[in-house]
């Protein structure tokens, strides 16, 4: 997995591409997550538009970076999953904690 990271308003964005899951694709994510909270990020959004796949690692990380941010009177959400990435975290009932949102801009607005 590989994760591009930008600035928007007052979030930072991580966008993945590629499959989610425990090894590699998991570490990238919490390396990117420890950057941008050593930057001084409040507000973490996902977008999960180009993950192909989401194992329970994927969702594992997912919980944990929401619960670092809450910790830290931080925001986290998510938007743009795939079907399958979305039936995943509905069945894990993780869509409505983890603020899923449509798009980007519903993702943001939410702030």
């Amino acid at each position: 997995m590989t994760i591009n990271t930008r600035t928007v308003d007052r979030a930072t964005i991580l966008d993945l591409h590629g499959p989610f899951k425990a090894g590699e694709a998991d570490q990238v994510f919490r390396n990117s997550v420890a950057d941008a909270l050593s930057a001084g990020t409040a507000n973490l959004v996902v977008n999960l538009a180009d993950v192909s796949f989401l194992d329970s690692s994927g969702v594992g990380s997912l919980v944990r970076t929401f619960s670092i941010l809450k910790e830290k009177g931080g925001e986290f959400r998510v938007f743009g999953a795939t079907k399958q990435v979305a039936q995943v975290l509905r069945m894990v009932r993780l869509d409505k904690v983890l603020g899923l949102a449509e798009d980007e801009a519903a993702a943001l607005a939410s702030f």
